[in-house]
């Protein structure tokens, strides 16, 4: 571990994260018929208590640059959108539909990234994240075909793009020195807040279960927010970000057990393209480590 470059933890912390952010979708999807917004609080009360108890208990104290503050603000605000989105196409497409919209959030990442840090895209990159994107495509083509999940798909779109804006802007704090454990509490205490309010006034009761499910949703969600945080803070997003769409992996396999759902050809052949693609992208990544350590 102490001989990996900052690129490869970062490779491992995403891969990580969309197996978390698989669990999520797979336990909101089991907590049944609630309103997104209810399923949101759950999810992000749980994020917080988890990302105060790892504050302190690493003794990193809740101070930041003020100076910061509009970018911590933009973070949550854009991942608030993200996850109420994500949430709302989770329960109105099947399991791996929803991820992949989701998991567009990289191409937006690498977009938002050249825009706002003006981090260049390199051929190789460039090709790689456009070889995944249309492995997605492929997936989501049944979900299309539909007219009735054009509106849940297209705000599952929106939740991609909102979500690769704040991991956006995750980098930009990553770079100047915010902690990943602070930006995940800010986010999280942000995003209670926000949905509080819709709580309080429309409030669907729960079972037992359901509370368990969305504990457990809260749970992963804290796991997936604090790795996919670590890897944005290790490495530029069109470096890492190819290695974001395995969650299409884990969200087909979870899908099938939990819920029988099987994908035909076209999803087999995303599938394909979007393993093959980051595993060329890592091959590449580690050939181009080698050759820079030993040009120095």
């Amino acid at each position: 571990m102490t001989h990996m470059s900052e690129k490869q933890k970062a490779i491992i912390f995403i891969i990580c994260s969309a197996f978390f952010f698989a669990l999520m979708n797979m336990f909101v999807r089991l907590s049944g018929d609630l309103p997104s917004i209810q399923k949101s609080f759950f999810r992000n009360f749980v994020a917080f208590f988890f990302a105060l108890v790892v504050l302190l208990r690493t003794k990193e104290g809740f101070s930041f640059n003020k100076k910061n503050l509009p970018v911590f603000i933009g973070r949550a605000g854009f991942g608030t959108l993200g996850i109420l989105c994500n949430f709302y196409a989770v329960d109105h497409l099947l399991l791996s539909d929803a991820s992949i919209l989701n998991k567009l959030s990289p191409f937006f990442a690498i977009l938002f990234s050249f825009f706002i840090l003006k981090e260049r895209i390199r051929p190789v990159q460039a090709a790689a994240v456009a070889i995944a994107f249309c492995g997605a495509l492929f997936v989501v083509k049944p979900g299309f075909s539909m007219m009735e999940a054009f509106i849940p798909s297209l705000i599952g779109v929106a939740g991609g793009l909102c979500a690769g804006l704040a991991y956006t802007l995750v980098r930009v704090l990553g770079q100047r020195g915010e902690k990943g454990p602070f930006i995940v509490l800010f986010f999280s205490a942000f995003s209670c807040i926000v949905t509080l309010p819709f709580l309080i006034f429309d409030y669907h009761p729960m079972s037992l279960y359901q509370t368990i499910m969305l504990l457990l949703a809260g749970l992963s969600a804290a796991g997936g927010q604090f790795t996919i945080t670590a890897a944005y803070t290790h490495a530029p997003a069109r470096e890492v970000s190819v290695f974001d769409y395995t969650q299409i992996v884990f969200a087909a396999a979870l899908g099938f057990i939990f819920f029988d759902q099987i994908p035909d050809i076209f999803s087999i052949l995303g599938y394909c393209m979007i393993s093959g693609v980051a595993i060329m992208m890592f091959i590449y990544n580690k050939r181009k480590d080698t050759n820079l350590s030993q040009g120095s």
